[in-house]
């Protein structure tokens, strides 16, 4: 990469630092210089404004995310192996960010009544992320790994809402054992779906 393109992705790295730990509205154009030694002059030659800024930042953190627990699922075979490795890789990603924070978490707090482009982006992302799931589901359905009569998007609920049970037990409360819950609690939804036939 070239100077500049380097530049750029130390910036958008430490930008997502400061996002993760403050938020996307507590990122600021200063502060970021600050961090990187540069002048807000220096910042914005890169991002045409503050929103342009969040908005690569929001890519990144998708683009990561895909990396890491999207990607590497879809090596498993279809049926209830992906799904398995779809949630742990998950699981293992939110236990990471129990001590920097979630960004569509964080972002969908800060952005639930505020429309606009970094809303519209937040929504996309974390839609595209339960569409996957729910394709998952569903193939696990096809192949017979479960029940034929299992409601897909109640599945994906029920998973989401486990995997924010931990986010908020483990960084809000500071609750210990939270991850294994999680992980509990997804084995036993699996348990109460999964065709006995296959099992």
């Amino acid at each position: 990469m070239r100077k500049g393109e380097l530049t750029r992705a130390a910036i958008l790295d430490v930008a997502l630092d400061l996002s993760s730990r403050d938020g996307l509205e507590g990122l600021t154009i200063g502060l970021l210089a600050d961090k990187m030694n540069m002048s807000k002059s220096g910042v914005f030659a890169h991002f045409g404004s503050r929103e342009d800024l969040q908005l690569e930042v929001l890519k990144l953190y998708h683009h990561r995310f895909e990396q890491e627990v999207f990607y590497p699922s879809l090596k498993e075979p279809r049926g209830i192996g992906r799904l398995k490795g779809m949630y742990t890789r998950w699981i293992k990603r939110v236990s990471v960010e129990i001590a920097s924070g979630c960004i569509y978490i964080s972002g969908a707090v800060e952005y639930d009544d505020r429309p606009g482009p970094i809303r519209e982006e937040l929504v996309a992302m974390v839609q595209a992320w339960q569409n996957a799931l729910l394709r998952c589901v569903k193939q696990c359905i096809d192949v017979g790994d479960l029940k034929p009569d299992v409601d897909p998007q109640q599945m994906v609920y029920e998973m989401y809402g486990m995997i924010l049970a931990l986010h908020h037990d483990a960084r809000f409360l500071r609750m210990p054992g939270s991850v294994e819950r999680a992980r509990l609690g997804f084995e036993r939804l699996i348990q109460n779906y999964q065709n006995p036939h296959k099992a």
